[in-house]
């Protein structure tokens, strides 16, 4: 204990900020999180946050609708509707390097953004049937990541609550619904957070170990470790009967986040999961887009991770996506 005093001091001393203030670095990026979370999306009942209609900071705005804007482009026909989670909604890039704005430019159609950030399958699910009802598109591009299947596990994420939905028999019901409004993040710490949430020593070394995400984030399973492979393997059912009912045919696309290219174990794991999804989307008449072969194949000194910023596409990633989604767009949006 004394020597982990010593380590702790010594430390705080080296960065001499925090020699004089002493926060709990989990409640204070939390808080942080929860702030950004709260100007940009506001509550919703049913899908837990959604965009906050005419939101704007430099770089990033949304419509009245709640859509991110992808610019104007002259033309009558009907929209394509884009839902999915960050990768969609373009984190890390202006509203005119997104794919989806990328593609409306690549097609000259309307292509409404409806992607929102952290959103499981689930939720992008539901938010495809609800923003389907109210745009009448012409298709409906429906995007995820091999996270978004695990995020149907939870029934939080990065500290808002969400909907998911749990076998009961052979039926998917739905659950936590209405959703609850994002807790106060002082209401949401733990034991260990409370108390180690305040050791610098402790943050150095799970940062320096990339250990902060499940510490700092703010996440509740309520389904088992594999489940969302079924349920969102079952909510392909969804899109398909929105494809009927809508008449607009339904293009599934599966993205990969960076980690898929630097870890070969977490590589193959993303692509069991994503590859069993897409052959559910197949079973059920859903038109299908694999991004990977042809990201693998992107020529540059860095190899497929020159197509992202941090974690998220930038804007070279982005217009590989939107090209790949041209190609593969059903003809009636041709």
């Amino acid at each position: 204990m004394v020597a982990l005093l010593v380590l702790e001091l010594a430390l705080r001393a080296w960065s001499i900020e925090y020699l004089i203030k002493w926060p709990n670095f989990v409640l204070g990026a939390r808080t942080v999180l929860a702030q950004r979370e709260n100007s940009r999306f506001q509550d919703d009942p049913l899908l837990g946050y959604v965009p906050r209609p005419n939101y704007a900071v430099p770089g990033i705005s949304f419509d009245s609708n709640g859509f991110r804007r992808t610019g104007t482009v002259p033309s009558p026909k009907r929209p394509i509707l884009a839902v999915g989670d960050s990768y969609t909604y373009g984190d890390e890039v202006t509203d005119r390097e997104t794919w989806p704005a990328q593609l409306q430019q690549r097609i000259g159609r309307p292509v409404l953004n409806a992607g929102v950030s952290g959103y499981g399958f689930d939720q992008t699910v539901l938010r495809a049937e609800q923003e389907a009802e109210a745009t009448h598109p012409a298709v409906i591009v429906v995007s995820f990541i091999a996270d978004d299947i695990r995020r149907t596990e939870m029934r939080r994420m990065w500290g808002a609550e969400k909907p998911y939905f749990d076998l009961q028999g052979d039926s998917l019901v739905l659950r936590n619904v209405p959703v609850p409004p994002r807790p106060d993040p002082r209401t949401t710490l733990t034991f260990w957070q409370r108390t180690l949430g305040y050791s610098y020593l402790f943050d150095f070394v799970l940062h320096r170990l990339d250990l902060l995400y499940n510490w700092f984030g703010d996440h509740i399973r309520v389904l088992p470790p594999g489940r969302g492979q079924e349920i969102a393997c079952r909510l392909t059912e969804h899109l398909q009967a929105l494809q009927s009912r809508t008449g607009a045919p339904i293009l599934m696309v599966a993205q990969y986040d960076p980690v898929v290219w630097q870890d070969p174990a977490f590589a193959a794991e993303q692509r069991r999961m994503t590859l069993g999804l897409l052959d559910c989307a197949r079973r059920h008449d859903l038109a299908v887009l694999d991004t990977f072969d042809a990201l693998a194949a992107t020529a540059g000194k860095d190899g497929p991770r020159g197509l992202y910023g941090r974690w998220h596409m930038n804007e070279r990633g982005n217009d590989v996506i939107a090209q790949l989604i041209a190609t593969a767009l059903p003809h009636k949006a041709h």
